[in-house]
């Protein structure tokens, strides 16, 4: 058999999450700081540096050894993260549901990565994880972040008000869902 000449491989933009990872994220959350902070909760300074960094990926390790989330770092061309894409709150029983949250660093914004990670997750979501149901949620101005959860199939389903304290303050949100088309 010869070579293939029609496959196209893509490089994955998503892995595990990793205590190594802190650094890299907290200088990427450092240099988006002001970027962000109208799509996010209001942090303290620690939450910016390497060991404020680390606290939070122990934390979400934790989470992934008990079943209730999977966290992961977005990387970009040259494989170290500029972001993080986190499936939270992992139910199972009859609800087999979970959330995702996902940022990417100003630096490295636009470029498709949001798009291919809500892709990748969803695929583990909905693979590995067997869920059923996926949800995101999203203030009702950020067009960019339902820009890239339309084009991974979530459809918006509602508004809930005062859903999450952004930038200080209770703000509401358009939420979005994706349905495993292989679940029984």
């Amino acid at each position: 058999m010869g070579p293939a000449t029609s496959a196209t491989f893509t490089r994955r933009v998503t892995r595990l999450l990793a205590p190594e990872d802190a650094p890299a994220l907290a200088e990427h959350l450092t240099e988006s700081r002001t970027f962000m902070a109208p799509w996010d909760a209001l942090r303290d300074d620690r939450f910016f540096t390497p060991e404020g960094q680390l606290t939070q990926i122990e934390e979400a390790l934790k989470g992934h050894a008990a079943g209730a989330a999977a966290p992961f770092a977005i990387l970009g061309d040259d494989g170290s993260p500029v972001g993080r894409i986190t499936i939270n709150g992992i139910t199972r029983g009859a609800f087999q549901s979970a959330s995702i949250g996902y940022w990417v660093s100003k630096s490295h914004n636009g470029r498709g990565l949001a798009t291919r990670a809500v892709a990748e997750v969803k695929e583990y979501a909905f693979g590995a994880l067997a869920l059923h149901r996926l949800q995101a949620e999203t203030l009702l101005h950020n067009t960019a972040s339902q820009r890239v959860l339309k084009r991974n199939g979530f459809t918006p389903y509602g508004v809930a008000p005062q859903y999450l304290k952004i930038a200080g303050e209770w703000q509401d949100h358009v939420l979005f869902q994706a349905l495993n088309p292989e679940a029984v």
